[in-house]
Formats: C-alpha cells, sequence, structure tokens
C-alpha cells in the first residue's frame, strides 16, 4: 500500500463540471470504467454508480457528506466493541467489495462490472480495503479510492454488531497516520451521522477536493 500507484493511460472521455449536476446529484450518463476514467472523475468530484439499462450514471451531489477527521465520534460502546476485532489492510479487497454488493442487501448496486474496475483499481495501487476480522473471518469492512490526501469511500458492509463502524474508525486513523485530509462518504446518513459525518455544500468540497488531490 505504501507502494508509488501504477499511473494508467488518460482517459478518452470529456467529464462534464460538477455544476450541470440534477436535483439528485446526476451529472452524466455513459463512458466507462477504465481506470484513467475512474481516476479523472473522482479528481472532478464525480463518482459512478449503475445506471438505467446497464449504463453508468456519474454523480456528484450537493449537499455532500464527508467526515472531518477532527470530528470522529467514537461512543464508549464502539470503543469496547474495537477490542473485539482484528484490522487489517488490503488483505481481501475484492471479498469486501463482493461483500459490499451482495445483492441480498438493500439497494445492491455492485455489478461484476463495477467489481472487475475497482479490482483493477487496487492492483494498480488505488483502491483500498479496510477490513475488520473476528476469528480470522472476515465480518465487516469499506473500500474506496484513494488519491492524494483524499479517500474516497464507496461502500462498507458487516455480518456482526459494530464491525462497519470499526472499520470507518480505522480509515480515519489510518488517514491521520498517512497525511491524508479529506474522507468523503458521498451521502450523510443517520447511521453515518452518529459517526461524526456531516454535510458541506458542493462548492466547498470541490475546494477541499482540490487541496486534497492537488
Amino acid at each position: 500500500m505504501n507502494k508509488q500507484p501504477v499511473v494508467p493511460p488518460t482517459t478518452l472521455w470529456q467529464l462534464p463540471s460538477p455544476e450541470v449536476a440534477d436535483a439528485n446529484g446526476l451529472v452524466g450518463v455513459g463512458a466507462d470504467l477504465e481506470p484513467g476514467t475512474l481516476l479523472a472523475a473522482y479528481r472532478h468530484g464525480l463518482f459512478p454508480m449503475p445506471f438505467r439499462k446497464g449504463q453508468i450514471g456519474w454523480w456528484s451531489p450537493d449537499p455532500r457528506g464527508i467526515l472531518p477527521l477532527d470530528g470522529l465520534i467514537v461512543s464508549r460502546s464502539l470503543r469496547a466493541s474495537q477490542r473485539k476485532f482484528d484490522i487489517r489492510i488490503d488483505t481481501a479487497f475484492t471479498e469486501v467489495v463482493r461483500r459490499c454488493g451482495d445483492p441480498s442487501r438493500p439497494h445492491g448496486w455492485i455489478n461484476d462490472e463495477f467489481i472487475a474496475a475497482y479490482t483493477r483499481l487496487h492492483e494498480m495501487g488505488w483502491a483500498h480495503s479496510i477490513e475488520t476480522w473476528r476469528n480470522d473471518e472476515l465480518v465487516g469492512g469499506l473500500y474506496g479510492l484513494r488519491i492524494g490526501g483524499l479517500f474516497a469511500g464507496e461502500s462498507k458492509f458487516h455480518t456482526v454488531t459494530d464491525a462497519s463502524k470499526v472499520a470507518v474508525v480505522a480509515t480515519v486513523e489510518w488517514m491521520h497516520a498517512t497525511a491524508g485530509t479529506l474522507f468523503d462518504v458521498q451521502w450523510r446518513t443517520d447511521h453515518l451521522a452518529t459517526l461524526g459525518v456531516i454535510e458541506i455544500s458542493r462548492t466547498e468540497y470541490l475546494r477541499r477536493l482540490a487541496a486534497a488531490t492537488g
């Protein structure tokens, strides 16, 4: 994980401005999931999700959810839960993505195309998994892209209580240890708010993104 990532060929696509997003945050539809396209999109403030008829939608929500690294909330019970898990990084990346994409989960959207695309970025050194293990069993984790000081969290899962929350805490600790500055979670949810996630405007997000990736 400390190795310099492999730089892919530049994307062939012209990415639209995040400012053209509709009320739901959808900026455009199309393009591809090539490494160069994905990295350019994240640097541009966009992220992909499947759209209608197998197309790729590109999103830039306003407001945007982030977890300030100095605003992490760790309750007493969560602190106690941390002691029940082992934290590993990048030991089961594709398995974490597959578990996040379990079709039995509500709102599951991570298909084989996305699994392959992010696994490729992982192999190139850009995508990472932060994993929670118990008794050598993978019981929770999250994955996302690291570009400079940015970690763009994509999805998380858990099979036992607090396992995904512990992964979030471990991600913040990892970012502190590696000069990270911006933890993007895309959208604020009530669940994430208990950990300190807040909303900022798209304009403010793009300003912080430029500072983190520049």
